[in-house]
This record gives C-alpha cells, structure tokens and sequence, in this order.
C-alpha cells in the first residue's frame, strides 16, 4: 500500500531545499508519495517577521544553513536573485514581489500535474545552489524539463489561472496551520507534523509503522 505524506514547501527556505533531495531519494526507493503543498514564505505571509524578530536569527540561520550543506555535502550560496525583494539593511518587504509569485504559481501547477517533488528539486537547487541567475535564461525551463514538464505551457497557465493558483496556495497555508505548525519543511502523515528536515528519520520510523515498503 503507498503510503502519502503531505509536503508543505517554501522556495525561499533553504532548509525546504536542504531537505528536498532526501525526500526524493525516499519516494524512489519507497512506495510513499509525498503531496506537494507550496506554501508563500512568511515574507509574505508576515511581511514585518523579520524586521521584528531578534537579528541573532538570521545570523545564526546562515552559519546553521552552511554549515548543514557542508554536513550534507550539497552545494549552497545566497539566491541570485533572492525570490523575495527586500532591503538587506533595514530588512523590510517590498511591495512589488514577481519572483515569489511566479515561483509559486509554476510549483502550484508541477504538483497539480503529479510532478511538484521533481520540480522543487530542480528549482531549489538553481535557487540555492549558489551557481547562477536561476530567473535568466533556459534556466527554469531546463529544470522543468528535467522534472517531466513543459515550461512554455506551464509559465502560460501560471498568468492565465494566477487568481486560481493564489487561492490554492491559500488554502495550503491554512491547511499547514491546522495540521499544527507554520514552518517549513512540515511533513504532514496521519494528521501527524513533523517540522524540520532535522524530522525525517523520525518520519520515517513511523512510516515504518504503518508498512513502509520497498518498492518493487
């Protein structure tokens, strides 16, 4: 029996990113799927988050992000562009936000499509690997291709279904609360949350509990 975990995912987060290629590699060897939610980062959904939160978070997130990539022995590097505009010195929002919307409108459609682990995989990694302008170029549309996708169409429907697409996501951010937390990566299994890559052998024990199986 295929066991279904729910994913609820941020392209801003790098710990989403830092957690994704385990995910993947456990829905290849394992028969579970994991339900693709994407959620908007809490930029947007708390837009003065950071510009109240205490500054030793950040800076203690960006050596913990590194140092975790190093662990993981995964590329990482500060997002070119950033998805989310915002002032590095007073760290305030911006109104105006194309990346964000874009990228989650597009996720929206992968997972819609039974493709959005392959598609955050591979978009995550032009975010945060650190290499190169992920919004310039063929760059996304190489790594929807690579997940299975066709970019033209996919970026079509983006702008065409964008008021759908944004209540979607809505509805996975209220879904993510109910389900018991806000973070991200929150893997949902049962009614049960498991917040933080730091969480997935614990995932795993309890799919082990209800059967998890290789597949075959």
């Amino acid at each position: 029996m295929t066991l279904e975990v729910d994913l609820y995912w941020s392209f801003r987060s790098p710990y989403s990113y830092l957690a994704t290629p385990r995910l993947v590699a456990l829905e290849a060897e394992y028969d579970v799927t994991f339900n693709v939610k994407i959620v908007a980062p809490l930029a947007i959904r708390q837009p003065d988050f950071f510009e109240r939160n205490d500054p030793r978070w950040l800076a203690y997130t960006i050596t913990d992000m590194a140092r975790l990539a190093e662990y993981l022995d995964m590329p990482i590097g500060a997002p070119n562009p950033d998805p989310i505009i915002q002032d590095i010195k007073t760290r305030k929002i911006a109104a105006d936000q194309p990346h964000i919307f874009r990228l989650l409108r597009l996720g929206t459609l992968a997972a819609e499509q039974g493709k959005g682990l392959k598609f955050i995989y591979e978009v995550s990694g032009l975010i945060w690997g650190g290499r190169v302008k992920w919004n310039e170029g063929n760059h996304l549309r190489a790594a929807a291709a690579r997940a299975g996708l066709e970019f033209d169409e996919l970026e079509k429907r983006a702008v065409a279904e964008a008021d759908r697409l944004d209540a979607v996501g809505a509805q996975n951010e209220k879904d993510q609360q109910d389900a018991g937390h806000w973070g991200v990566p929150l893997m949902v299994f049962e009614g049960e949350p498991f917040f933080g890559q730091d969480r997935i052998p614990v995932l795993i024990w309890r799919l082990e509990e209800h059967g998890l199986s290789k597949r075959t």
